[in-house]
């Protein structure tokens, strides 16, 4: 009788064991403990919205890096202009790619994943300075990623160095202008070898991952790509754009925090790029496109919660329109005026706790980051 026990309890003891592994697997459909379809959302954002993008700043970068090749062969104002305007194209579409920190993106840079190579600002002038100098720099080294992507883009055509007195003047008669004109070459390079790396490996392995990563658990797809969107509204866009040039982290403004700082005229485009994709995004608009699909917005309404849907459409036009009033040149806007800029800071402000609270406990999804500024 007692082996005959012994044998009853290991046995249950073996169901139970798995039971609560199977129960446990990132990829269920049950696990989200309501019958709507992530995988149709998942394949929505990846087919529509996340693929299209990392594509189209595989076009904008080759056309940077074309341009880079005609500037260098002939030196010229005019050659730099057209290197400029490939560069704000890139640096656009960029705005829709920087939230989709996944996959193989979140494997390279360290905490700030893909985004270290590609949108570290304010830069540090004095690392592109040293490194044109020395010849010596390591792009794929942290102690450069406040040194490269868009930003050094920017000093590089636009900004001006020691003893210039034009953007120009690095590539033809500074001392180092041959250091100038091969670092220009090395950062542009590695965007384009970084982004098609992550592009294809959306197209050609990750997207049937995500795809798949149906469940509600802290590893699978949805509960991933919310974090990602949160973490780049609340930081990526609200902080880095506005709030900490405005001041809001700080005793005082700091506007030579600033995105695209040397440019000193598309701060605004950018911010509103951004808040586009954001918002998109949460609709589930196509790329490039007016067709929407599965997403944040449409599993909502499932919910019964289009009052989310409302508050958080209406913040965002609400924040559009405050940052729309702001000069061009956030650099300008924050010397000349920053109430407006603290004004655009706390619009964006708004739809945090509506995206981290109530968005978030609908989905029954768990943050997985920490701010240290509130909400």
């Amino acid at each position: 009788m007692i082996t005959g026990k012994k044998n009853f309890l290991a046995v249950l003891i073996t169901m139970l064991i798995m039971v609560a592994c199977s129960s446990s697997s990132d990829d269920s459909p049950s696990d989200s403990g309501d019958n709507f379809d992530r995988g149709a959302l998942l394949v929505n954002m990846a087919d529509n919205i996340i693929i299209p993008a990392f594509e189209d700043l595989q076009t904008k970068l080759s056309a940077v890096d074309i341009a880079r090749g005609n500037f260098i062969n002939d030196i010229n104002q005019t050659n730099l202009d057209l290197l400029s305007d490939a560069w704000l194209e890139a640096y656009k579409t960029w705005q829709y790619v920087e939230m989709f920190n996944i996959g193989k993106a979140e494997e390279r840079g360290g905490d700030k994943g893909f985004v270290s190579f590609f949108n570290i600002y304010p830069l540090t002038i004095e690392d592109v300075q040293n490194g044109a100098a020395s010849k010596n720099y390591d792009l794929d080294s942290s102690n450069f990623h406040d040194a490269q992507g868009f930003p050094a883009l920017d000093f590089l055509i636009h900004g001006i160095a020691n003893s210039d007195t034009s953007a120009i003047d690095k590539f033809i008669s500074n001392t180092n202008k041959e250091g100038y004109i091969s670092y220009l070459t090395d950062v542009v390079a590695q965007m384009n070898a970084l982004n098609n790396s992550f592009a294809n490996d959306w197209k050609n392995n990750y997207r049937d991952t995500f795809v798949s990563a149906t469940g509600n658990t802290v590893t699978s797809s949805l509960n991933k790509i919310v974090n990602d969107y949160i973490f780049y509204y609340e930081k990526g866009l609200r902080a880095n754009k506005i709030g900490i040039p405005a001041g809001n982290f700080s005793n005082a403004p700091l506007a030579d925090k600033v995105e695209a700082l040397y440019k000193d005229d598309v701060s605004k485009a950018l911010t509103l790029e951004a808040l586009n994709a954001v918002q998109d995004m949460f609709n589930g608009k196509q790329y490039n496109g007016t067709s929407t699909g599965e997403s944040f917005r449409t599993y909502l309404a499932f919910l019964d919660r289009n009052d989310i849907v409302t508050l958080l459409n209406s913040r965002f036009d609400d924040a559009r329109q405050k940052i729309e009033v702001l000069d061009d040149s956030f650099f300008s806007q924050v010397n000349t005026d920053n109430t407006k800029m603290t004004e655009a800071f706390d619009a964006l402000q708004l739809a945090v706790v509506t995206l981290k609270v109530d968005m978030v406990n609908a989905f029954d999804i768990r943050l997985d980051f920490v701010d240290a500024d509130g909400d």
